[in-house]
């Protein structure tokens, strides 16, 4: 009887592993598509210097650009990305109420002068952490987690 608890747990602790492994994998596959859309010269928006300095420990280099410093609003944002010149971006705000709110708004301003909004990667990041994280800076801590969790 006792092996046959034994022999449970491990199988538990065997499957729990293999789905850390298996999240751990779809996030560096995220990290890696949206390597590529910032390498492409698509500007990456996020809300301020602590997720911009996240995603560039993470390896994501290119434009990254952040709307809630210096004071300004999410209209002066959209101004000053207009001013850029590009025809799209990707946003990637926070998951909590204001990222949520905000990333509605920003995409509603941005549209407004034109510029196309990629909202796929915030749902995506949305969908693989946004239960355990609220904010893009805190995904170099969740890796690391990730990883000492699966060894």
């Amino acid at each position: 009887m006792l092996g046959d608890c034994a022999t449970s747990k491990d199988y538990q602790v065997k499957a729990l592993s293999t789905r850390l492994k298996e999240k751990q994998e779809k996030i560096e596959q995220f990290i890696a598509r949206l390597s590529e859309e910032a390498a492409n010269g698509k500007p990456i928006i996020v809300e301020g210097k602590k997720d911009a300095r996240a995603l560039k420990e993470l390896g994501v280099n290119g434009a990254v650009f952040t709307v809630k410093t210096g004071g300004k609003s999410f209209l002066e944002a959209a101004v000053e990305i207009e001013k850029l010149g590009v025809g799209s971006v990707v946003l990637l705000l926070d998951f909590d109420k204001r990222g949520k709110e905000g990333t509605a708004r920003l995409k509603r301003d941005l549209e407004r002068v034109r510029i196309a909004v990629d909202t796929r990667f915030w749902q995506q990041l949305q969908a693989l952490v946004g239960g355990e994280i609220q904010c893009v800076e805190s995904m170099p801590a969740y890796l690391s987690t990730l990883q000492q969790k699966i060894q």
